[in-house]
């Protein structure tokens, strides 16, 4: 049923809690493991540190990708595409998925309600709106301990 899924990480609790989902997907289905770590571009600072902000978001990004690719190797679960990507998170989640034939994206929600849901928005609640694939959108809870 599922031949590519794809677990947009930012190292978050929520994302913690959407990585337990997407490895039980992938090992069930024996389906490839995309994980992608999106640095928001948007968010850099207009001035000379906004290479050093980068190098720092970039260098996050990949020890968030990799701690998801050792728990998939124990795991067994292979292959395993590991993508550190720069831009708007939404917009390249929604690329991704379209370059790389992904069957399913499993993404955590940080929960946020009211006030702070609108004015931050939602990367998840845009991928969800956007993609042509199915979006498992697995929600952070206190139960959980994420």
């Amino acid at each position: 049923m599922y031949h590519r899924v794809l677990l947009p990480t930012d190292g978050s609790p929520g994302a913690e809690t959407a990585t337990e989902q997407a490895l039980d997907v992938a090992e069930r289905f024996d389906a490839a493991l995309h994980v992608l770590f999106v640095v928001d571009t948007n968010a850099l600072p207009l001035d000379g540190r906004s290479k050093v902000v980068f190098d720092q978001l970039n260098d996050d990004g990949r020890r968030s990708v990799e701690s998801v690719v050792e728990h998939a190797e124990e795991r067994g679960i292979d292959p395993v595409v590991r993508e550190v990507l720069g831009g708007s998170p939404h917009e390249v989640i929604l690329e991704y998925v379209e370059e790389h034939g992904i069957d399913l994206v499993v993404m955590g929600t940080h929960g946020r309600r009211g006030l702070s849901r609108y004015l931050l928005g939602s990367v998840t609640e845009r991928v969800v709106r956007s993609s042509d694939a199915p979006v498992l959108v697995v929600r952070r809870t206190e139960s959980t301990g994420a």
